[in-house]
């Protein structure tokens, strides 16, 4: 008689192996899908960068106006937050296309600038919020002189504090790839101490609880109106994360109180 064991029967192998699979699938799959979410968020870091630089030339040359300041900065951004040159887009030419995408969330009146997603197709039916906010940190608007100081580029005297345009962009950068943008999202909310997630761990789908508990590390930079309104958009399935960038630059035209009648540019929020 043989002593050799009997294999298992290939039924159960082949159950063993799906349960396996069930298990790690998700890990895998995001750990595909996150990597290149983080490449693209690091593609928007720099597009947030150069944004806040155009926005800064372009009030400096414009007596610190925010009309001028915001389309150079949404000019910045727009190759990130739409793909306006795909062939499912109408227009005939690159430039038409452009000129869609632009006037789409510009708004057709330039003097009343309104930079936000407009619902469309797909995805972007949940993301209506404001692409960006622009706060203006230097000068602040009780210290423009009024009338205009016409010697804003002597190297002293009265109004030094106004002769630098000094700006800070938070671009509501959309997380594009899906299932990465859910568990990021949640992941950076526990991160910065906005919210628990003890539900089943999508990563793991065999772990009942998360575990993602609020973070205790104070996080720099991160104001408690950018903190509200993340968790109001990621509760409302708006999957964004807050990148900042600031730039800042000597005037080149005199600072008019005519465009400091609030400190930020709308809609950006005041007491940023």
């Amino acid at each position: 008689m043989s002593t050799e064991e009997s294999p298992l029967p290939r039924g159960r192998e082949s159950g063993q192996a799906a349960v396996e699979a069930a298990l790690t699938m998700p890990m895998v799959i995001f750990l595909v899908l996150g990597t290149l979410q983080l490449f693209m968020m690091l593609q928007a870091r720099i597009m947030a960068e150069y944004a806040a630089f155009e926005a800064v030339r372009a009030g400096s040359r414009n007596h610190g106006n925010c009309v001028p300041m915001q389309h150079a900065a949404l000019a910045g951004l727009l190759p990130s937050v739409t793909p306006y040159l795909g062939a499912g887009n109408s227009g005939a030419s690159p430039a038409e296309k452009l000129a869609e995408a632009w006037s789409a969330r510009i708004g057709s009146n330039p003097r009343q600038p309104d930079p936000r997603y407009v619902p469309g197709r797909g995805m972007d039916r949940k993301h209506d919020g404001p692409i960006f906010w622009l706060v203006r940190e230097q000068p602040l608007a009780y210290s423009v002189p009024d009338p205009e100081d016409i010697d804003f580029d002597a190297p002293s005297g009265d109004g030094q504090r106004a002769k630098r345009l000094e700006v800070r962009l938070i671009y509501w950068y959309r997380l594009r790839i899906p299932f990465a943008d859910w568990v990021i999202s949640r992941m950076l909310l526990a991160h910065l101490g906005l919210r628990d997630y003890d539900a089943v761990n999508p990563l793991i789908p065999a772990d009942n609880e998360a575990g993602w508990t609020k973070s205790s590390v104070t996080v720099i930079n991160l104001d408690s109106l950018i903190r509200d309104e993340l968790t109001s958009r990621v509760a409302s399935g708006q999957y964004v994360f807050p990148i900042q960038a600031t730039y800042g630059m000597r005037m080149m035209t005199p600072l008019r109180k005519e465009f400091f009648d609030t400190q930020n540019c709308e809609p950006t929020p005041e007491g940023l």
